[in-house]
């Protein structure tokens, strides 16, 4: 019985980390010097966050936290080189660094809404058009237009989205 709980709070941990670990290698990245460095504390943040998992109430704020911890803790490790960052400049560009993360998920989000307002045609060509390995001139052919016509196309979608988007964050502001 125990295995299988064991298991269960191993699967969630992998997926939660899964889906935050490009984020969190970010944020890590943006408080060090080197990619060298930011990857062995990224490993130091991974067994952290196994170890402590069960302790953890919400997994993103609480593993950012603990990336920004032991990215402080391994600068304090370093101070005797004078290229290292005192902890108040650090702790800025940590703070910019989830601020600046929080405002590409809102936009994401906002993209991903707007998207789903488009119609169904539109957003299948939005999503074909940049899907990877996707060529202009075979979907173009296979849409029976030219490339120029369906770069026009898509250019009008990007407009349409661009305005759904800034239109959709600044209601947001003001709620």
């Amino acid at each position: 019985m125990s295995s299988s709980i064991d298991d269960a709070q191993h699967t969630q941990f992998l997926r939660l980390f899964a889906a935050n670990e490009a984020a969190l290698h970010t944020f890590v990245r943006s408080m060090l010097p080197s990619r060298q460095e930011a990857a062995e504390v990224m490993q130091d943040v991974a067994v952290t966050l196994w170890q402590k998992f069960s302790s953890a109430d919400e997994f993103r704020p609480w593993a950012f936290g603990v990336a920004r911890n032991m990215a402080l803790r391994h600068l304090r490790s370093q101070a005797r080189d004078r290229h290292v960052f005192d902890d108040e400049l650090v702790n800025r560009l940590a703070d910019e660094a989830i601020a600046m993360e929080q405002r590409h998920l809102t936009q994401r989000e906002a993209l991903a809404g707007c998207l789903q307002k488009l119609p169904a045609m539109q957003r299948e060509l939005a999503l074909a058009a940049y899907t990877k390995g996707t060529r202009m001139d075979e979907l173009a052919a296979l849409r029976g237009q030219t490339p120029m016509a369906l770069y026009k196309l898509l250019q009008r979608i990007r407009q349409t989205l661009l305005e759904c988007v800034r239109r959709t964050l600044s209601q947001e502001e003001i709620a």
